[in-house]
């Protein structure tokens, strides 16, 4: 691979000006017509934007249409642009500062997808002027022992990847972390070397920690300080003590069921403070500190929210833990710092209709923090803020063709199900939309013992509301985010109170008026996909058709399917996590059965379109074609696409924008206009 370097002041002009904006004229003349399906599914032309320690330059990844994705490094000063890697045929992945003047990143082939790829990401580094590049880990997947070229050798093997803590950001050191499989099993991890990595020199040296490492976590100097091991279902949670040099316990505890004695570790304040999260015996989780020398965490805690789970990051620089990052029903920032308050309430004015998060540098030099703009009509922006001049200047958008006023706007509701317990869900209406008698898509997350979402944009849900169509997305039990009740209220409730929660959600769509009720199609992907063929079987009334991508078409397929070599599911948590929250195969053999949608496919007479991935390995495809094989003998609307090379989902541009172009058509003959 060659790497290529340009200066150009030109550049930068044509980069930040021509590149990165519309012309008044051009946004005039698309808002009288109907956004593409290219504009919601393609590549973002902009993202990743972070300031340098020092706050003096601005990394950023940018791709103009159908090329590469590059990293460029924005100088703030004179705003002078280097492009420090852009390969002919791979696009810079991920990235991180290690120092003022240095980067680390790693790169992917964007234009192939899961199952036509053979390339490792590898790992690189370059100085911000675009000096010193040195590749550190190899992008060849071979195995222990095969014949490989002697510059090969002397990288880090393929599977040692940068580790996402941030370190020191003052050397030219990182740490880097290396998962190494069971070797009777090459579907689970045994345990995750940490190596200390010089970027000019390549030289490593591997980090001693306790047995079975699966998660490792930097204290706010940048150096390794806590190690999360796993020994079939008991996480122990073990310190470095800086004063003896040695590993102890702070904390064990079962991973799945967890307990009152169980926290995660979440990371470290500039005071040395040791933040963790729990729900400390109640409902929510919360932040907490956590005394090293007592085993005892704080009488209250740092920070909580009474409706939600707290789920986010500090927030801190060199000196200082300035805040915490949260989600509510948004992503949102509570500041302890006064001064970054009244940043925020001043950034917020300026752009009033937007949620604005701001991030600035650990060491930061100039009066400069970085603000990444958004809102549920509107992808990501990003400006530069100058607090002392008031100065605001815009340095990228994602996707910079998405019109606002052709979104859908979106709102959260709660309604009630039906055994009382309240349900969450996110409504999106068509733009325009006066929100009564509308056809509607209930939209399933995948998971499912994950938060679905949070508001703001989202390419699918947008996409869906441009074309004319109500979005429901609930949140029903078993969601994360909403308290441990509402979470284990979805313990082994697939097909049964999970899907009556949603259900519910479209009933009370109904009830509202918002949804016509003759005009409903349930859908979703992974778990959602589960759902969506349980709803078409459980609720036949509510749901005029379905469609489903990657779906999970029975449990027990899950645990020991045909074609179980092809799944990436470790066996622990097959053998740990699946029977307690989702059913035991020999104990809820029976429950089992009766929410298989394989064995029920039969009773679905309603238009379904199904795709898949001839790469998946999460949902392998044979979930799809023995489902497939089986309701088309029972009904003659069953659309049926596959794409071979993908995997869990559609990586590329091109299948996306061919996936959703069939939903388009599919929704229009069903429940359209």
């Amino acid at each position: 691979m060659k790497l290529t370097v340009r200066y150009c002041f030109t550049f930068a002009v044509l980069l930040l000006l021509s590149s990165l904006s519309s012309s008044a004229q051009d946004k005039s003349d698309a808002a009288a017509q109907l956004p593409g399906i290219e504009l919601f599914f393609e590549n973002p032309s902009f993202s990743e934007a972070t300031l340098s320690p020092n706050g003096k330059l601005l990394a950023v990844l940018i791709a103009k249409k159908d090329t590469r994705k590059l990293l460029a490094i924005y100088e703030i000063s004179n705003a002078k642009v280097t492009i420090v890697a852009d390969y002919r045929y791979l696009d810079v992945g991920h990235f991180q500062w290690i120092s003022d003047t240095r980067l680390v990143f790693d790169a992917f082939d964007n234009q192939k997808a899961q199952g036509e790829s053979y390339e490792a990401p590898g790992l690189f580094a370059v100085n911000a002027d675009g000096t010193s590049f040195r590749q550190l880990v190899s992008q060849i997947q071979y195995t222990e022992g095969a014949t490989v070229e002697r510059r090969e050798r002397e990288l880090l093997p393929w599977y040692t990847q940068l580790l996402r803590n941030v370190g020191r950001q003052n050397s030219e050191y990182v740490y880097v972390e290396r998962p190494m499989m069971d070797s009777l099993n090459w579907n689970e991890i045994s345990h995750v070397t940490l190596l200390r990595l010089n970027t000019l020199t390549g030289y490593s040296e591997r980090v001693d920690g306790p047995f079975g490492v699966r998660y490792w976590l930097l204290d706010h100097s940048g150096e390794p300080r806590v190690a999360v091991t796993l020994n079939k279902n008991i996480e122990t949670v073990n310190y470095l003590d800086p004063e003896t040099k040695k590993w102890r316990k702070l904390a064990e505890f079962d991973t799945y069921r967890r307990g009152q004695a169980a926290f995660t570790p979440h990371g470290f304040g500039a005071d040395g403070r040791f933040y963790v999260v729990t729900n400390n015996g109640g409902d929510k989780d919360a932040l907490y500190t956590f005394d090293l020398n007592a085993l005892k965490l704080s009488e209250k805690p740092v920070f909580s929210l009474s409706h939600y789970d707290y789920t986010g990051s500090l927030v801190t620089n060199a000196s200082s833990t300035l805040g915490v990052r949260f989600q509510s029903d948004a992503d949102e920032t509570f500041w302890f710092d006064q001064k970054m308050g009244a940043i925020q309430k001043t950034i917020d004015a300026k752009l009033p209709n937007t949620l604005n998060r701001i991030s600035l540098a650990q060491r930061s030099e100039l009066s400069v923090v970085l603000v990444e703009s958004y809102s549920d009509v509107q992808p990501k922006v990003y400006f530069l803020y100058n607090f002392e001049t008031g100065e605001i200047n815009k340095v990228g958008e994602m996707y910079r063709n998405i019109l606002p006023s052709q979104m859908g706007t979106q709102q959260m509701v709660r309604y009630k199900a039906r055994d009382g317990l309240e349900i969450t869900a996110y409504l999106t209406l068509p733009p325009g939309s006066k929100g009564k008698n509308l056809p509607l898509v209930v939209m399933v997350h995948g998971g499912p013992f994950v938060r679905g979402k949070t508001w703001g944009w989202d390419a699918q849900t947008q996409f869906l509301a441009s074309r004319g169509y109500a979005v429901l997305e609930p949140e029903f039990r078993g969601s994360r985010g909403f308290g441990g009740a509402h979470f284990h209220a979805g313990w082994k409730q697939w097909g049964l109170a999970m899907q009556d929660d949603i259900a519910d959600g479209t009933k009370w769509a109904i009830d509202t008026g918002i949804a016509a009720p003759n005009r409903i199609c349930i859908a979703g992907a992974s778990y959602g996909g589960y759902a969506t063929l349980m709803g078409l079987i459980n609720n036949p009334e509510l749901y005029r058709c379905g469609f489903e991508w990657v779906g999970v078409t029975d449990i027990k397929l899950m645990f020991d399917g045909y074609r179980g070599r092809d799944s990436d599911l470790p066996e622990v948590w097959k053998k740990y996590g699946m029977p307690v929250l989702i059913g035991d195969p020999i104990l809820d053999a029976e429950q089992l059965k009766a929410t298989s949608p394989l064995l029920q496919a039969a009773r679905i007479k309603q238009p379904l379109l199904l795709a898949y991935g001839g790469a998946d390995r999460r949902v392998p495809l044979f979930h799809g074609t023995t489902f497939r094989d089986a309701v088309k003998k029972h009904n003659q609307e069953v659309e049926w696409l596959e794409y071979r090379d993908e995997g869990h989902g559609w990586f590329l541009p091109k299948n996306r924008i061919d996936f959703w172009g069939r939903v388009e058509k599919f929704l229009q003959r069903q429940i359209g206009q």
